[in-house]
């Protein structure tokens, strides 16, 4: 059974963070043992994502969340940066600007879902608007509790236009999350990283695994599952992450499409260019 398997929130049933192990690694017992097969998957990407470009008859959309610190950004330097730029984009959503606010809440998102033969990479997304708004009472229940249809039915647009979506909550345990501040205060290369927000969201633990149980029950559909990704290893969350990538880009069957030209008039032209050269 592979982490595809393994990890999937089965569409219809109920899920709970609480009675899954955030320090669940499967078979692999250190990164060092991962090390192989992770540099094996992310050469993989690296191919997949070629022929994904140059087919254009699929786009990827990946979705990460996660609670504060749990590893959104570390996915995208150890994951990602195996993609391509040229058919890649990554996108944050934090807080809507005015102009967003003025506008329904999946208004700023649609422009940056993936056009055939992309990628975009959501670090944080439109689920923001059933988490954040629903944690700190932005918007009434009846507000937020409706959106979950309304990103269930945008979801189904984008697979219905041959986007396949990804989307991994990256789980950790609250003392891991404690562990991970502490670095951030001790290294100064992560210092950057801390926001006075880290300790009063924290706070509210209990009020966003509740809001995250609600979203991965309402939102795990058969078009766009969600994946329950164990982080208190970040090599696993990686090695986790990459490995579902590539076995949802094998699915596609990608190909590299035939030329458009006629490669014996291009040789034709090439030998002739050649020969005037070294006339």
């Amino acid at each position: 059974m592979g982490l595809r398997t393994k990890l999937i929130v089965e569409p219809g049933k109920s899920v709970r963070l609480g009675d899954i192990d955030p320090g669940f690694h499967d078979a692999h017992e250190s990164e060092e043992a991962a090390k192989a097969d992770f540099a094996k998957t992310t050469a993989e990407l690296t191919e997949l994502q070629a022929k994904l470009y140059a087919e254009k008859k699929h786009a990827l959309l990946v979705v990460l969340q996660g609670i504060d610190a749990a590893g959104k950004d570390g996915v995208c330097w150890h994951v990602i940066q195996a993609l391509n730029p040229q058919g890649t984009s990554v996108t944050g959503f934090k807080q809507p600007t005015p102009e967003e606010r003025v506008h329904d809440f999946l208004w700023r998102v649609h422009p940056h879902t993936p056009g055939l033969g992309q990628v975009a990479i959501f670090n944080r997304s439109h689920y923001e608007d059933v988490l954040v708004a629903r944690v700190h009472d932005l918007v009434p229940k009846s507000v937020w509790s409706r959106r979950y249809d309304h990103i269930n039915a945008f979801e189904s647009l984008l697979t219905d236009s041959g986007v396949t979506i990804l989307k991994f909550f990256l789980y950790i345990s609250k003392e891991e999350q404690l562990a991970r501040f502490a670095k951030r205060l001790d290294d100064p290369a992560r210092q950057w990283k801390i926001s006075e927000s880290d300790y009063t969201e924290r706070a509210l633990w209990d009020r966003y695994i509740e809001a995250y149980d609600a979203m991965l029950n309402h939102c795990s559909t058969p078009a766009a599952p969600w994946y329950v990704i164990p982080s208190n290893h970040k090599w696993f969350r990686n090695f986790a992450v990459s490995q579902i990538i590539a076995e949802t880009l094998r699915d596609m069957k990608l190909e590299m499409p035939k030329p458009s030209v006629d490669l014996e008039a291009i040789r034709h032209a090439y030998h002739a260019a050649a020969a005037g050269k070294s006339a």
